[in-house]
C-alpha cells in the first residue's frame, strides 16, 4: 500500500502538540556523538530526504521491489509515513541543508496513533494484536524502516538511533518497544546460525510471546542448540539486531520472508522494564547521556 506523500506534513498530533519534540526546532536534539546528532524530522522536506535515504538502501543496495512511482521518484514511501514520526541521524559536518546531512533514519509509531490510523506496519507479518491485548495497561511503540547509509554503519550510529528512540519513548511514556528487524535475503537457511541462536536463546515467552502469522511463519529452529556457536552467531547478525540483544530484547516465534524487500524479518520485543541496567546507566535514566 503506497500513497503519494510528497506534499504531506508531519502528523497533526505531533506538529500541533504543545511541547512536542517535533515542534522544538532549536531544542529537539535527542542525542549527539561527535559530528552526528539524532532528532525528529522538522519538515516535509526532511521526511522526503529520509525517504530518499531509504530508497538508496532498500532499493538500490538491497534490491527491494518498490512501486513504479517510487522508482520514478527515487523515494521509499508508504501509507505509514503520514502518521509516523521520523527519527533522523544527521552528519553535521556535511556542508549544506539538513536534508543533505541525513545519513540514517527510523520510523516511530505510538500505539494511540496507530489505533486511529490503520494499525501497526508489523501486523501484516506478526500477530501483534494478541501481544498488545495481553497488556492493556501498557503503551506500545513500533520501530520500523530502520536504515543507515553504508559509510555510517558503525556502533556510534546505532547508539544514536537507540538514544533517539529511548528519549522519545520516555517523553511519551512508552512501556514497550517492538518492530521488525531484517536479515538480507529471502532464504532463511542462509542465516541458520543466527536465526537458530535467536530461537534457542532469546525467544519471547509467556506474557511476551508473539508469533509470525501462521500462513507466513518460517521456522528459525534450523540448527540444534548444541550446534550453535554463540560468538559466531552474534557476529553474523545485523548490527541493529545485535544492539537490541545487548539491551535485553526478545525475539518473536518464527521469521517472515518479505519478497518485496528481499529480506527475512524477525520481530523484536523490548519492554522498557527489561532493559539491562548497565545500558540505562550508560545512556542515562533520563536519556540525557548524549543529549548535549
Amino acid at each position: 500500500m503506497t500513497l503519494d506523500l510528497a506534499q504531506t506534513t508531519a502528523p497533526a498530533d505531533i506538529a500541533q502538540e504543545p511541547g512536542s519534540v517535533a515542534g522544538q526546532a532549536a531544542t529537539d536534539v535527542l542525542g549527539r556523538i561527535g559530528n552526528l546528532e539524532t532528532r525528529l524530522a522538522r519538515s516535509p522536506a526532511e521526511i522526503d530526504a529520509a525517504q530518499a535515504v531509504r530508497y538508496r538502501v532498500f532499493a538500490e543496495e538491497m534490491q527491494a521491489q518498490l512501486s513504479p512511482d517510487a522508482v520514478r521518484r527515487k523515494r521509499d514511501v508508504d501509507a505509514w509515513d503520514m502518521v509516523c514520526d521520523h527519527l533522523l541521524v544527521l552528519d553535521t559536518s556535511i556542508e549544506g541543508d539538513a536534508e543533505e546531512q541525513i545519513v540514517g533514519t527510523y520510523r516511530l509509531l505510538r500505539q494511540e496513533v496507530a489505533a486511529t490510523s490503520g494499525g501497526f506496519y508489523s501486523q501484516s507479518e506478526f500477530d501483534v494484536d494478541a501481544l498488545i491485548a495481553r497488556h492493556p495497561d501498557k503503551r506500545f511503540m513500533e520501530l520500523g524502516r530502520s536504515c543507515v547509509l553504508p559509510a555510517y554503519r558503525t556502533k556510534r550510529t546505532v547508539e544514536l538511533l537507540w538514544q533517539g528512540a529511548w528519549a522519545y519513548s520516555l517523553r511519551y511514556g512508552i512501556d514497550v518497544m517492538f518492530g521488525c528487524a531484517s536479515f538480507h535475503g529471502t532464504v532463511p537457511e542462509e542465516h541458520a546460525l543466527a536465526l537458530s541462536f535467536l530461537h534457542h536463546n532469546v525467544k519471547a515467552k509467556d506474557e511476551w510471546s508473539v508469533a509470525a502469522r501462521p500462513e507466513l511463519l518460517r521456522t528459525m529452529d534450523l540448527m540444534p542448540a548444541e550446534g550453535v556457536d554463540a560468538r559466531k552467531a552474534l557476529t553474523a547478525m545485523p548490527p541493529l539486531v545485535k544492539g537490541y540483544l545487548r539491551l535485553g530484547a526478545m525475539i518473536g516465534e518464527g521469521a517472515v520472508v518479505d519478497h518485496a524487500f528481499n529480506t527475512t524479518d524477525v520481530l523484536i520485543v523490548l519492554p522498557i522494564g527489561k532493559i539491562s541496567g548497565r545500558y540505562l546507566n550508560y545512556y542515562g535514566a533520563d536519556a540525557g547521556r548524549f543529549a548535549s
